[in-house]
């Protein structure tokens, strides 16, 4: 049986031409977690979003997480519900680092659940894509943090933080990562 993709996006929820929005429309049967419409700062908010889209799939799934999505991710992993085939998380934020003008506080962050970031293996396989310019996560740190998941690194490139901002719509190597995934796994 082939994996259902859950596409978890970071705090901005859904923009029209980031890739994973782009990518979610090309594959069938692709699912994404529903917006947060009240206390979007909420770290259980999103994560029982999270949970709750899960619960909604059957069979296998793959998490394809961008940003504060894959940070979601690794929350929900500390209390998993339900086994899932893996997660791919693309340019997860560095949250316990300053982050820069426009985004939420350390003390914001603190206040609404996100602080400290889990370091412990996840309980699935991980691919960690991480930009060698991303704006909200140095390498050096996402090179820490996905060593403490347990995750496969794989340098992405100066991608800044992998959204329109930085120039990506479209990002080829997501599915070429999904694919390597679904090997791992079943490996």
């Amino acid at each position: 049986m082939a994996s259902t993709l859950l596409f978890v996006p970071g705090l901005r929820d859904h923009v029209a031409d980031h890739w994973q929005t782009l990518l979610a429309a090309q594959v069938p049967g692709a699912r994404t977690v529903p917006p947060a419409t009240e206390n979007g700062l909420s770290c259980a908010l999103r994560v029982g979003r999270l949970d709750k889209a899960l619960a909604e799939i059957e069979g296998p799934v793959i998490l394809v997480a961008h940003s504060a999505g894959a940070l979601m991710v690794v929350h929900w992993a500390t209390h998993i519900s339900r086994p899932i085939k893996g997660a791919l998380l693309a340019t997860p934020a560095d949250i316990e680092t300053p982050m820069p003008p426009g985004y939420p506080t350390h003390a914001e962050l603190d206040a609404n659940g996100w602080l400290p970031l889990p370091r412990e293996p996840l309980p699935f396989p991980c691919i960690v894509a991480a930009s060698r310019n991303d704006p909200l996560a140095r390498a050096e740190r996402i090179t820490e943090l996905a060593r403490g998941w347990g995750a496969r690194l794989v340098d992405a490139g100066e991608v800044g933080h992998l959204n329109p901002v930085a120039g990506f719509g479209p990002w080829p190597q997501a599915l070429e990562l999904i694919r390597d995934l679904e090997t791992l796994a079943d490996g």
